[in-house]
């Protein structure tokens, strides 16, 4: 009986709110329709209707599937604080980085579906049932660690509110071992993810021991900035108090995970340009551009520059204290690390072909509105998992069969 209520409360605590938060809502169900639309195009006409072709046959989709997976993975940051070292700061923000992981997988598993054209394939990346070539293949890896930590990061906040609800203290032997485990398991889905990259002889670009190391350190900037983001909003527009010492901490961990990622960055520049060999054509073509093809060239460069910016405004102590300045800088390595790890990571592995043709990519407006409206999908699953989440934490929303005068307000 505790479940029933427990999901009818949820139920009428995602749909019930002020006038702000339907028209958000309504906002996101109406960019997430034209998606469907552009989708719907995609299945009539096949993915000619995109700009992939037979030289890159990677684009949008499969760069947002690398970004959001370092967004998924970041939850880690969070996770091993507040569960294992049961540091009081995070205790607050944890869920809330949880529902970021779960809304981020999502996104990451419905860019795969997009991507493969005919979605009834999708069925042989199922785990158990589908065709997986495991464990020979890297990609049947990716899949089943991707699987595997969206159930974990259902399952943790899933007890622990349920718990929450019935006016109960969560069993740490319950939930524990599994927090140690989906550490570990966020750590695997963005090395995994790198790893098939990087086993790709073929494709010089991604061919080094550097990018996994690499995909962690954009992952831990990209994904704490995020939820600096987030849990600012949350904060400051709900009755949900976040500690202030979660906004340091993750700040820091931001600023020397960008410290870091720059490092790697030059390292990489180093070793490609010092003694330019033709294995490092792909890397000219999106620095400089390569026999009058430059498309990518702004972008990166733009990238860099915002990079840079922010990471010197974090590394200075009193610009980091300041909210405004924090904010700010978060807000600008988000899109710095969505352009680097994105389109100037996936498009450049393709050009030049193994065979040296330059054939240039360009997303069509089927992509774009596609890749909107999934990004308006994974930000409408946010939405509801912290609509759901918030009034039971803050001891708000109970199950009616509990006497509530016994039931605890938090952890």
């Amino acid at each position: 009986m505790h479940l029933k209520w427990f999901l009818l409360s949820a139920l009428k605590s995602a749909t019930s709110g002020g006038r702000r938060y339907h028209l958000w809502m309504g906002s996101l169900t109406l960019v997430m329709l034209f998606g469907a639309y552009g989708y719907s195009v995609q299945l009539r006409d096949g993915l000619v209707v995109t700009g992939m072709n037979d030289f890159s046959s990677w684009g949008l989709y499969i760069s947002n599937f690398t970004f959001l997976v370092g967004m998924a993975a970041a939850a880690v940051m969070l996770v091993l604080p507040a569960y294992v070292l049961e540091d009081v700061d995070f205790q607050k923000a944890v869920l809330i980085a949880e529902g970021v992981a779960v809304s981020a997988l999502c996104m990451c598993l419905a860019f795969v579906t997009v991507d493969l054209g005919n979605p009834f394939a999708a069925w042989h990346l199922m785990p158990v049932i589908g065709l997986l070539n495991w464990p020979r293949s890297m990609l049947a890896w990716d899949v089943i660690v991707l699987n595997g930590y969206l159930a974990l990061n259902l399952f943790i906040p899933f007890y622990i509110l349920y718990t929450h609800y019935i006016g109960k203290h969560p069993d740490k032997s319950r939930y524990v071992p599994w927090v140690y485990l989906s550490v570990f398991w966020a750590v695997s889905i963005h090395l995994v993810t790198a790893f098939l990259m990087a086993g790709l002889p073929a494709r010089p670009f991604w061919n080094h021991g550097l990018l996994g190391p690499r995909f962690l350190a954009s992952a831990f900037t990209a994904g704490p900035a995020f939820m600096i983001l987030l849990l600012w909003f949350v904060d400051s527009q709900t009755e949900y108090d976040i500690d202030l010492g979660a906004f340091r901490k993750l700040a820091m961990v931001t600023t020397v995970a960008a410290q870091i990622n720059l490092i790697m960055l030059g390292s990489e520049i180093f070793t490609e340009f010092y003694f330019p060999t033709h294995h490092a054509q792909s890397a000219h073509y999106l620095f400089f551009g390569l026999e009058g093809h430059d498309a990518l060239v702004p972008w990166i460069r733009t990238a860099i520059v915002l990079n840079i910016g922010a990471t010197s405004v974090l590394t200075i102590h009193r610009l980091r204290e300041s909210r405004y300045w924090l904010l700010g800088s978060c807000s600008v390595l988000f899109v710095a690390v969505w352009i680097e790890k994105g389109m100037g990571l996936i498009v450049p592995g393709f050009i030049p072909s193994p065979l040296g043709e330059i054939v240039e990519y360009s997303p069509t407006w089927v992509e774009i509105v596609v890749t909107v409206g999934i990004w308006a999908m994974g930000l409408f699953i946010l939405t509801v998992l912290v609509k759901v989440a918030l009034p039971i934490e803050m001891g708000d929303l109970r199950s009616p069969l509990i006497d509530r005068r016994r039931s605890p307000r938090s952890r």
